[in-house]
């Protein structure tokens, strides 16, 4: 682990969420608003945004995953 890793997440989140920027409309000085934007981008990131790397969103990937598992056996007789 290094800090380049947390240096380009933090860059990601600025360059994705002008909000940071005090030099925009969309600045807030609530922390609450903050917060509420922060859990917004990071579902956006994680779970919609399509990454270059995999091509796919991470929702697709879990789909991937659930349509591979075997069925549950029927128990019993």
């Amino acid at each position: 682990m290094s800090t380049s890793y947390v240096e380009r997440q933090n860059l990601n989140l600025r360059m994705g969420m002008r909000r940071f920027t005090r030099l925009t409309n969309a600045f807030n000085k609530s922390a609450e608003a903050h917060y509420n934007m922060i859990a917004l981008y990071v579902i956006f990131h994680n779970f919609c945004r399509d990454h270059k790397t995999l091509r796919m969103t991470v929702s697709d990937i879990g789909d991937l995953i659930e349509a591979r598992e075997e069925p549950p056996k029927k128990r019993g007789s």
